[in-house]
């Protein structure tokens, strides 16, 4: 009430004395951000606006008057897609909901909430004369499992996301591979997973799997530390070392596992063009003893100081890093989609972009299971 009664004691006398315009408009550039968002902050929620004041310019006035940038776009945009108005984090699991252990849900079971598109069966890897591992087939299920391809999906959703986006979201399919991945074994810190997490949608690298060795976790919201990178990224849970790994090498993967061994190799001394799953461990014990034994090979990143440890997170970045050096300097570039790969990531993109998105899918599968029954 102080701060509402004292921006309307500026007005007041601003309208009484427009001689002291020039000293108002002074004092008023020194109200601050914080006591607009108090004035606002006591409105009941039902007299509350629905489009704070603070929106003109361009600042969203959220909950704990924590004040965030509001996206702004000119363009006209054909379908009712308030990317304008958007929560960045609607939607959105958090680490913390992705990796937790739910009374419905074992453990071990893979964590598929995030993926849209049909995913591909562990066996139908290099094995099975597929030269390498893409987790995604052409199809959406959608309503009445009708099944909607790629193309259908990007078509349909284009006319739905800005074009900033869209193409924003395109820059960072194009450079997406699926020849490096991370694996975390046993992280007990929401904190360093969320870093980790933000890293690899950084860095292009799109799998990420998390083995759970304890049921006993620091849960935390850590949103904010991986800036929402959980969205973007395939995440899969796994209850051990083993079920991960056997997993991982029937799509392809020689497993490398970060160790300080006699027998380590150095990160800079490995061909990154091959298929490779890098591990990192527990914050204090590192990785097991199971994972090692059952890894390919042990590497390690050669360090010059007197301690002789990365952080975990930290590590996970600068072995990402490395991979995608390595790859760019071999290859010429990280991401490595075929043009099929490509559309079809492109299409799970779209259907991740919001949750209202896999809606408007749902319904263009109705209208595709009505046109094919009129035909008929």
């Amino acid at each position: 009430p102080s701060s509402r009664s004292r921006l309307g004691s500026e007005i007041r006398t601003l309208n009484q004395n427009p001689k002291r315009a020039p000293h108002a408009a002074m004092a008023s550039r020194t109200l601050s951000f914080s006591s607009l968002a108090s004035a606002f902050a006591p409105f009941p929620a039902c007299s509350r606006p629905r489009h704070p004041p603070l929106r003109l310019l361009g600042l969203h006035l959220s909950s704990g008057h924590l004040l965030r940038a509001s996206t702004l776009s000119t363009a006209a945009a054909p379908a009712p897609d308030a990317d304008a108005d958007a929560d960045p984090y609607e939607g959105v699991d958090t680490v913390e909901h992705l990796l937790a252990p739910k009374p419905t849900s074992p453990v071990g079971v893979r964590m598929g909430r995030l993926m849209k598109m049909q995913r591909r069966a562990d066996a139908d890897g290099p094995a099975a004369g597929r030269g390498r591992w893409f987790p995604y087939l052409d199809a959406f299920r959608g309503a009445g499992g009708v099944e909607v391809t790629s193309q259908e999906v990007v078509d349909v959703l284009e006319p739905y996301i800005l074009e900033p986006r869209r193409d924003r979201i395109r820059r960072a399919v194009q450079s997406r591979s699926y020849a490096v991945c991370l694996v975390v074994e046993g992280l007990t810190d929401f904190g360093n997973v969320s870093a980790a997490f933000r890293s690899a949608d950084a860095l292009g690298v799109q799998s990420v799997h998390v083995i759970s060795c304890e049921d006993n976790k620091r849960y935390r919201d850590n949103r904010h530390v991986s800036m929402g990178a959980e969205k973007w990224l395939d995440i899969e849970l796994w209850s051990s070392p083993a079920e991960c790994f056997d997993a991982l090498k029937k799509r392809g993967y020689r497993i490398a596992c970060t160790s300080l061994g006699s027998d380590s190799v150095s990160v800079y001394d490995m061909d990154w063009s091959h298929p490779t799953a890098i591990v990192v461990g527990n914050e204090t014990m590192g990785i097991s003893d199971v994972a090692l034994k059952l890894s390919d090979m042990h590497c390690s990143v050669p360090m010059k100081g007197m301690v002789d440890s990365f952080n975990v997170s930290v590590a996970a970045g600068i072995l990402m890093h490395h991979a995608v050096y390595d790859r760019v300097s071999r290859l010429g570039q990280n991401g490595d989609l075929t043009p099929e790969e490509n559309r079809i990531l492109l299409a799970e993109f779209y259907l991740r972009h919001r949750e209202s998105t896999a809606t408007v899918i749902h319904e263009y599968a109705k209208r595709k299971a009505n046109n094919l029954v009129a035909k008929l």
